[in-house]
């Protein structure tokens, strides 16, 4: 799930596990997180039954002893705990995320609702079985509709695209990141021969980058809002009803969904503030953060609402529009600016693979805006070129202070720029051209 060794301890350190399961190559790091306070039995996956891994349990050779029959049967009630999923960690440390098997029983009911699943229907997903988007959003939800689903190991762009038509897939989803790789390969003329009806699209991308994929490769885009707290995307492009780009959608079924200010007071329509849900924990919503009751007070309020920290506005009637994370917001001289918003801009220029947006501190400003840049490897550009771009579309005042080039951007396995590990690290800025060489 692209975890450092670092991050895996932690979670390890955080959740009480009593076996791990884990590839050879793996099995010294999880040895090495072993202490008189956390002993886990390792268990070696996709070896033969022959091979011995010292201080470890070889997982075929334990399952051909298994008994052909049940040996005990423990009821289940759909209020026990069905799974912990750590959150990405993208601005702070994990927090395991409790969910109940009502929890995943609701999710295939809801989510077949929000696709509009059918039996016939064929669910093409890249997505990591560990994720919460895999598992409440399509795998369930295929389940439930009794239609296919279909499981791609990796995702490649040069080979994805053949693989939704090859599957005569119906139903997909895509994540920003594979929509700008997608739209990097060379068109070929069976593109727009395939059974798509719908592709799940989770934030954020602009308005000519959805143009033009849902153009050229003639397929719309169902958007959807939610986190793995909240289970499922309760903010979606409900059934029924009109889509309107850019917004993410209307509350689904089963949600009271609000915009509230700093003192918890919901806005009018049009105003900025933080998007808040009711529903119900452990059914509709998760339960708790495990071993946190801090943080899982902190994120329901005494009202029962979950705070989710994105920011938002609503129109008159009743669609919502995502600014940022709260945590993602730069505080500039009183003002808030959406990092997502400067992100689009930078994506749009024509030599920009990738980019990430963040504040950096400032003693005049309070923060700065800083740009971390993925160029074409053909491309030589500088900080004040980038400047100079985002000066032509943006306010002054949001125009990048700073510009690291990088060859890359730490993101999790579903495509998040982990953007506490680019606010934590100290490298130096790149504007000479001739460095990007090095």
């Amino acid at each position: 799930a692209h975890s450092l060794r670092n991050e895996c301890g932690y979670i390890i350190e955080h959740c009480e596990i009593k076996t791990v399961i884990v590839e050879p190559q793996f099995v010294a790091n999880y040895q090495a997180e072993q202490t008189g306070d956390s002993q886990q039995q390792i268990l070696v996956a996709r070896i033969a039954d022959h091979i011995n891994v010292p201080d470890s349990l070889n997982f075929a050779r334990e399952l051909k002893r298994q008994p052909t029959a049940l040996t005990r049967n423990v009821p289940v009630s759909s209020d026990d705990i069905a799974e912990i999923i750590f959150t990405s960690g993208t601005t702070s440390c994990p927090k395991g995320v409790v969910i109940t098997h009502y929890n995943l029983l609701f999710a295939g009911h809801y989510s077949s609702w929000m696709c509009s699943l059918r039996e016939d229907d064929r669910y093409l997903t890249i997505m990591p079985a560990c994720h919460i988007d895999f598992q409440c959003t399509t795998a369930m939800p295929a389940f439930h509709s009794g239609g296919a689903l279909i499981l791609v190991e990796k995702y490649s762009a040069k080979k994805f695209w053949g693989q939704i038509c090859h599957h005569r897939a119906t139903v997909t989803e895509c994540i920003p990141l594979m929509i700008r790789t997608l739209m990097l390969q060379p068109e070929a003329p069976w593109e727009k021969e395939h059974q798509l009806r719908d592709v799940l699209f989770y934030l954020n991308l602009s308005e000519k980058e959805k143009e033009d994929f849902t153009s050229r490769f003639n397929t719309r885009l169902l958007t959807s809002y939610g986190m793995t707290e909240t289970i499922v995307g309760n903010i979606v492009d409900t059934p029924g009803f009109e889509r309107r780009w850019p917004a993410i959608g209307r509350p689904g079924f089963g949600y009271d969904i609000r915009i509230v200010d700093a003192n918890n007071q919901e806005v009018v329509p049009g105003e900025l503030g933080e998007i808040v849900i009711k529903g119900i924990p452990g059914k509709t919503l998760f339960r708790e953060y495990y071993n946190n009751p801090e943080a899982t007070a902190k994120t329901y309020d005494s009202d029962g609402w979950l705070h989710t920290g994105d920011y938002a506005h609503m129109d008159e009637d009743g669609y919502f529009f995502f600014m940022d994370r709260n945590v993602n917001l730069i505080k500039r001289s009183g003002e808030n600016i959406s990092s997502t918003e400067i992100e689009n801009v930078l994506i749009s220029h024509p030599d920009i693979l990738d980019a990430a947006v963040i504040g950096v501190p400032d003693e005049m400003y309070d923060e700065i805006v800083k740009a971390v840049i993925v160029q074409d490897e053909n491309a030589f550009l500088t900080e004040a070129d980038i400047q100079g771009y985002c000066s032509e579309r943006l306010a002054k005042f949001k125009v990048p202070a700073l510009v690291e080039f990088r060859k890359n951007l730490p993101r999790t396995s579903t495509g998040k720029v982990k953007k506490n590990v680019l606010k934590n690290e100290r490298v130096c800025v790149w504007t000479d051209p001739e460095g990007l060489s090095a």
